[in-house]
């Protein structure tokens, strides 16, 4: 089984680094310098609380199917006309509740309009991820792998056409890039259906309100812990964006010119940005566009958590179902996704500065340097709770999941309301409310796994982990400070490239990550 896991993840992490990373470092950059940090902003916290109400539009089916067709595959033909009309219908559920929960929080048309475009984009998203999984409790994971890259080919085609090409005349606002997305999840919908149609014994849409009852009861818990997490995860931003006053739109637009990159200003321009920047410093959509700034990265490195979380929940299940261990395939996969964490996370703190000015410019890049090494540190939490998050799940733990969800929900926006109300730190506060939650909560779940499995505790892993974090501060340290000299302004990614692979070499020198065991395993299993 941990070989089916090594290799399997393999070909999924190699699908997605192909594609995914241009469209999170480049892509989105390009739209967002585009249109303007306000305009930015309002789409990414509205695109945050489209998140909110997920509850209503997948109500834990995907998780509690994936989990249920892995140990019954027999299932699979049986369940999925049910399933997918029952998709249909809590969409139109969660479109309208969204919609008028959004009125009443005082968003206006244009606002409004986005909410719904974006309501749309959410249905099409949990659409495509129910389809997948039941490509990987079947264990067909070559085929989700290509269905999981598929919307981002799509889109980066779009956009890059809207944005290199002349082929669609005038500046590109925010409304194109959520259509592009929109025809992006479409299409990717639709391949994923004939997928997993394809192996299913006979297709019959059709409502079947006892076994969607039946279904709802079951997936319930599912829907709660859905619910809590996406409130932790998710409401920072649109608390950074409704807490904080929203500004004059017209100085806003006026901003975003100035900021062209194509602008070549002169004196008094320069002076009347700096200007409006000032203004415009402490309102939400700026702040907004500043946080999205710096989770970009975070998201594109969230990646490859999710990505071994798609493997282990069905692996898991199977391994329950049949009384497997599941005690070294835990520690294989949290070892391997912890390293490249810290990695990730240290090296983010030492060359912040540089990976945002790439991505953005040496210019007013203002708190984004501070918010965004915060925020990367959350990918040690993030990639711990993927893993044993995945176990608890495929375990049926769901009630302590949720009891830790809503802890981590209050957690979340009690510090929110601190930091932004009272303490007035905006996007820092923010970060550091979410770095606060993600640490919190993994411990928790890391807790639940050793209590419920009777795991014991492995100091030696433990003293090679913290061995292991000491030795990469070590080596970010000195690579920052001794190879950031060449003359050349991208210099600095050859620092970051011999610290990245100095620490892979340190992983192994202390036996962290066992060369000859991961051979052993790709070639024994």
């Amino acid at each position: 089984m941990q070989k089916k896991f090594i290799t399997n993840l393999l070909i999924l992490i190699c699908a997605n680094l192909l594609i995914k990373p241009f469209w999170v470092l480049v892509i989105e950059p390009h739209v967002q310098n585009e249109v303007g940090n306000g305009a930015y902003g309002l789409y990414y916290s509205i695109g945050g609380f489209s998140f909110l109400l997920n509850i209503l539009l997948d109500f834990g089916i995907t998780n509690f199917n994936n989990k249920n067709i892995a140990q019954n595959n027999h299932l699979l033909s049986k369940h999925f006309s049910g399933l997918f009309v029952l998709k249909l219908m809590l969409a139109v559920v969660y479109i309208l509740a969204t919609v008028a929960v959004g009125l009443s929080i005082g968003y206006d048309n244009v606002k409004t309009k986005l909410l719904l475009v974006l309501g749309f984009n959410q249905f099409l998203i949990s659409l495509v991820l129910y389809l997948r999984s039941n490509l990987q409790a079947m264990h067909f994971f070559k085929t989700d792998a290509m269905v999981s890259v598929l919307d981002r080919i799509i889109m980066i085609t779009i956009v890059s056409l809207m944005l290199w090409t002349s082929l669609f005349p005038g500046r590109m606002d925010v409304m194109d890039f959520v259509y592009a997305q929109t025809v992006g999840y479409f299409l990717t919908a639709i391949i994923a259906f004939f997928a997993v149609v394809a192996n299913t014994k006979m297709i019959r849409l059709k409502w079947d309100l006892p076994f969607s009852l039946m279904i709802l009861k079951k997936s319930y818990p599912f829907a709660v812990l859905v619910l809590l997490m996406t409130f932790y995860n998710r409401i920072d931003v649109v608390m950074l964006e409704r807490l904080l006053p929203s500004g004059n739109t017209v100085q806003a637009a006026k901003l975003t010119e100035l900021r062209d990159p194509n602008l070549k200003p002169n004196e008094q321009q320069k002076e009347e940005r700096i200007v409006l920047e000032k203004e415009l410093e402490h309102t939400g959509p700026e702040q907004s566009g500043i946080y999205a700034k710096a989770y970009r990265m975070l998201d594109a490195v969230n990646m490859i958590a999710v990505l071994f979380s798609v493997i282990l929940l069905p692996m898991f299940s199977r391994m329950l179902k049949y009384k497997e261990s599941v005690e070294q395939l835990v520690k294989l996969s949290f070892t391997l996704l912890i390293t490249v964490a810290v990695v990730v996370s240290i090296g983010s703190i030492f060359y912040r500065t540089e990976i945002m000015s790439m991505l953005y410019g040496k210019e007013h890049l203002g708190s984004v340097v501070v918010v965004f090494p915060i925020l990367m540190c959350c990918f040690v939490a993030i990639a711990t709770t993927y893993v044993f998050g995945s176990l608890l799940t495929a375990n049926g733990n769901l009630r302590e999941l949720n009891i830790m969800a809503f802890c981590g929900m209050i957690i979340n926006v009690s510090l929110n309301l601190i930091f932004i109300e009272i303490v007035h730190m905006d996007a820092i506060g923010t970060a550091i409310a979410s770095f606060s939650t993600q640490i919190i909560t993994a411990i928790a779940q890391v807790l639940i796994v050793r209590a419920k499995f009777k795991f014991k505790v492995n100091y030696r892993l433990l003293t090679t982990l913290f061995v292991y974090i000491a030795g990469v501060v070590a080596i970010a340290n000195l690579t920052h400070t001794y190879l950031l000299r060449p003359s050349s302004s991208s210099g600095w990614v050859i620092g970051f490239i011999i610290m990245s692979l100095s620490s892979l070499a340190w992983s192994f020198a202390i036996r962290l990550i066992s060369i000859k065991g991961m051979f052993r395993i790709l070639k024994y299993g």
